[in-house]
């Protein structure tokens, strides 16, 4: 690692959005530490290094507590210049079915809060230091899903990505002291392996008439994470082919 190189921690970067994310901040030059339930992950070995994974399960307080202590060993003192939240879960129904709020379970609630929204936050008051050192940005991922009913998407998840776009506000209010931005990104239907059957009868009512890609938000997340954006914190933006108007 450089002296000037920067460095970002991605959580969910196994696949679909994370793994374009990971592959756009690398080719940028950067240092990517990522995280997740899993060992180091094997789909994008170049990367980032297996020294600079740390496992831990996001869903549970304890690994996360722990693996936020793993991660500032990882970075050794040094800066941390974006923390973009990535990772969520989507709980469905049999047969891949939306999870409305009458049928999803209590324990299934919290799962997803603790994953979808109250990681983050985590995450974010535990690097504070480490986030201020590198005037860094933080990027939370919400969802189209967040601001109306989606026809796939649960409660519990849809609900989750509001809340988490509500934080962004009060996190862009509380961390700009510090130097630190948060913004989030609202993704609509991307061309991904965990898309839903039925998805192309959406792609019928986007204005652009296509699905999104995941360097498509990619692109829009590095952009936020670089000097380009130095004066953008508390927005989310729609990155969904107008689907959202």
């Amino acid at each position: 690692m450089s002296e000037n190189q920067k460095t970002i921690l991605l959580t969910g970067a196994s696949r679909g959005i994370g793994h374009a994310t990971a592959i756009r901040f690398y080719n940028a030059g950067w240092r990517i530490i990522t995280c997740a339930r899993q060992a180091f992950p094997l789909s994008h070995p170049g990367t980032a290094p297996p020294e600079n994974h740390v496992q831990i399960d996001l869903g549970d307080r304890k690994s996360l507590l722990a693996g936020i202590e793993k991660i500032r060993e990882c970075l050794g003192g040094g800066q941390l210049n974006a923390l973009v939240n990535n990772a969520a879960v989507s709980p469905k129904a049999e047969y891949g079915s939306r999870l409305g709020s009458i049928e999803t379970n209590l324990d299934m609630w919290d799962h997803v809060f603790q994953v979808n929204f109250f990681s983050p936050i985590m995450l974010a008051r535990g690097l504070i230091k480490e986030l201020e050192i590198g005037q860094a940005s933080i990027v939370n991922i919400t969802s189209i899903a967040g601001s109306r009913v989606h026809p796939f998407a649960g409660s519990a998840y849809a609900t989750s990505k509001a809340a988490l776009a509500a934080l962004t506000r009060e996190m862009a209010a509380d961390f700009g002291p510090y130097g630190i931005r948060v913004n989030a990104i609202a993704p609509g239907e991307i061309d991904t392996s965990i898309l839903s059957p039925g998805t192309e009868e959406l792609v019928k009512r986007i204005p652009l008439r296509r699905l999104g890609k995941p360097e498509e938000v990619a692109d829009m997340i590095y952009f936020l994470c670089s000097d380009e954006s130095n004066y953008i914190s508390g927005a989310e933006i729609h990155v969904n082919g107008g689907q959202h108007v």
